[in-house]
């Protein structure tokens, strides 16, 4: 059984999303952001750097922290969405996302909708890179029907719940017509569904 600490942000979804498609038992400890639950020590001593998610897979008490190595670990464990003829391209768009898309549309988060007003610079500089970011990915799915190539994989569940907080972007996802296929097909998958209200039930994945 994983426990799976976590809040509901992009990089929680991710976990829960990938525990729901690969139909492993789990449960969910909620660690509260706001109440800056992260930084109690105990929490600290599985999350190093007190970031969410973190699981401890009680079938031999591993405890793994950073989402991309759960994911990985994770489908290793269950043998899928990770396949070995792939591997080398999704290790790249896994590492894409968590070195460059994660982090740029985070920041564009934080500038635009939690703090707008207060750093011009930072709203222009982090809407541009994300509106550059859509353009990037609807240029690859125009090539390829998922990041990694023809089958749906890790890349594609570390991505997807970035581009779930679209409407907090104010880019207009429909612009971008690939990204949009992409992002419908992965919507109506049933794990995924699940995966996206794990912490709030009725929690609709929000449409372009």
């Amino acid at each position: 059984m994983i426990e799976l600490f976590t809040a509901d942000t992009p990089n929680g979804k991710k976990i829960s999303i990938m525990l729901e498609e690969i139909k492993f038992d789990y449960k969910v400890t909620k660690i509260d952001l706001g109440k800056g639950e992260q930084f109690n020590p105990n929490f600290r001593k599985i999350s190093p750097f007190s970031k969410i998610p973190v699981i401890i897979d009680h079938d031999n008490e591993e405890k793994i922290f950073e989402s991309g190595a759960i994911l990985i670990y994770l489908a290793e464990k269950s043998k899928m969405f990770y396949e070995n003829k792939d591997r080398l391209k999704i290790n790249q768009w896994l590492m894409a996302q968590m070195g460059y898309i994660g982090p740029m549309i985070g920041q564009h988060h934080q500038f635009h909708h939690y703090n707008p007003g207060k750093s011009k610079f930072g709203e222009e500089r982090y809407f541009k890179i994300t509106k550059s970011i859509y353009s990037d990915l609807d240029e690859r799915l125009f090539n390829s029907k998922f990041l990694a190539g023809d089958n749906y994989s890790i890349a594609d569940i570390a991505t997807w719940p970035w581009i779930a907080r679209h409407k907090w972007h104010d880019i207009g996802l429909k612009k971008f017509k690939n990204l949009t296929r992409w992002y419908l097909e992965i919507s109506n998958r049933e794990a995924v569904k699940k995966g996206y209200e794990f912490m709030k039930q009725g929690d609709k994945i929000p449409l372009p």
